[in-house]
């Protein structure tokens, strides 16, 4: 099928206004994010209250895993764009990931577990979601807003992750819920691989693109330099971010009275109340930014993440306002607002930052990008774990008032990066016309 042709055909076919490769690729994710939210809601109880571990070594393992489940995609992405080929690598990455879940079976497999699944996501995560901008026309109104469904859709598996593999764990025994998490990445394989004919054909890969298509060479470097710049700043926001599965969760667990009437509320619970908000919150926000749009009122890329930094900040100094003033044992009715404002913080600022990645990515290194956009994840993770080791060392009141300060710093230095961002997206990215469309 002809490269040129194949976007414009696909985008014919409607899926919910959508096309139906954006189902199939949403799904994929969905069980992969429930296989991944699942094991992660139970990793830290696990290893504190199964293996005993220290709160501190906790935390660094907790960490060190999932930097590196956002570092191997650097590798995964230059393998995908130069040799495999992107639907090769999420089928690859989808059945390493499913071997490692079924690791955690076994208690001394611990590590080698982590290290499979950090494996097979380097293939899988880069190479699903670059190919969402294949599915449309260069001028598909649709294109836009794509990435904002797909996060919808991928947050319901981040939903029933906690729900199903939390309640699985905690209630009937830890290795039940790691066992429900790889059934969810196999599953999540199953889709990808009967629904492969909704997809978009393979991009050329790097090496075998003309040089007439390559991108100019001043284009390149700024968008280059505004990517290395925006990574950078969410880098520095995910160390506050990345608390939610961390330190958040171990706070629900000694510092909150989860009682509801007779019923105490368990804590992976709490887990869920971040998915659910965003399938909720994301179609009002896309309403509000239409509308906006159509006034030529609506925020550019930059200046929407960094109110979703600051909105996130705020949610932390919640926290500390109310951990200090409730004496250590605040009502969980705080937890869920925290998560309320952290996730409209959260919808300003990642499905934002992903989509500016993809649309800014050079011919032949779609993968690539993508995966530097998660890199920044690998770093924010290691100094999530690195700040969650501050826990045990000070109040609860003055950890949480740190965090809503990493917050508002990644605000402060994104909103500095409005200008180059705008003029990194006004650079031609093809060097002729007819290069666009490859």
């Amino acid at each position: 099928m002809n490269v040129i042709a194949a976007p414009r055909a696909i985008a014919r076919s409607h899926w919910f206004n959508q096309p139906p490769g954006l189902a199939i690729l949403f799904l994929t994710q969905m069980w992969e994010i429930f296989s991944y939210y699942g094991m992660r809601t139970l990793l830290v109880y696990y290893m504190t209250k199964q293996l005993l571990f220290g709160q501190q070594h906790a935390s660094l393992v907790y960490g060190v895993y999932v930097a590196t489940f956002y570092f191997t995609p650097i590798v995964g992405g230059v393998i995908s764009d130069r040799w495999l080929g992107r639907k090769r690598s999420v089928i690859i990455g989808a059945a390493i990931m499913s071997i490692g879940h079924f690791l955690m079976a076994s208690e001394s497999l611990l590590y080698f577990a982590l290290a499979a699944i950090a494996l097979g996501n380097g293939l899988f995560l880069p190479s699903l979601p670059s190919q969402i901008d294949d599915l449309y026309a260069k001028d598909d109104p649709r294109r836009g807003s794509a990435y904002n469904f797909y996060y919808v859709g991928i947050n319901v598996g981040g939903l029933l992750a906690p729900l199903v593999c939390g309640t699985l764990g905690e209630l009937y025994g830890w290795h039940w819920g790691f066992g429900a998490a790889g059934i969810g990445m196999l599953l999540g394989l199953v889709i990808y691989t009967l629904g492969a004919r909704w997809l978009p054909p393979e991009r050329p890969k790097a090496r075998d693109i003309e040089p007439t298509a390559r991108m100019p060479r001043d284009a390149m470097r700024k968008r280059i330099l505004a990517l290395l710049a925006i990574g950078l700043c969410v880098m520095v926001f995910r160390g506050a971010y990345e608390q939610s599965g961390n330190t958040i969760a171990l706070w629900a667990d000694v510092g909150l009275d989860r009682a509801a009437g007779a019923f105490t509320i368990p804590m992976t619970w709490f887990q869920a109340l971040n998915p659910l908000l965003v399938i909720f919150l994301t179609p009002l926000l896309v309403m509000r930014w239409t509308k906006q749009a159509s006034g030529g009122r609506e925020p550019s890329p930059a200046k929407k993440m960094a109110m979703g930094a600051f909105v996130v900040a705020s949610a932390f100094a919640m926290l500390a306002f109310v951990d200090a003033s409730a004496s250590g044992h605040a009502h969980w009715i705080w937890l869920a607002g925290f998560f309320l404002l952290f996730t409209v913080g959260e919808l300003f600022i990642l499905p934002i930052g992903l989509g500016l990645f993809a649309r800014l990515a050079p011919a032949g290194h779609a993968a690539t990008t993508i995966a530097a956009w998660y890199f920044a994840s690998f770093g924010g993770n290691l100094l999530a774990g690195a700040l969650g080791t501050l826990w045990s060392a000070m109040g609860h009141a003055a950890f949480f008032g740190v965090m809503a300060g990493v917050a508002a710093t990644a605000g402060c230095l994104l909103r500095l990066l409005d200008g180059p961002v705008l003029r990194a997206e006004a650079t031609n990215g093809t060097s002729s016309p007819e290069a666009a469309h490859a």
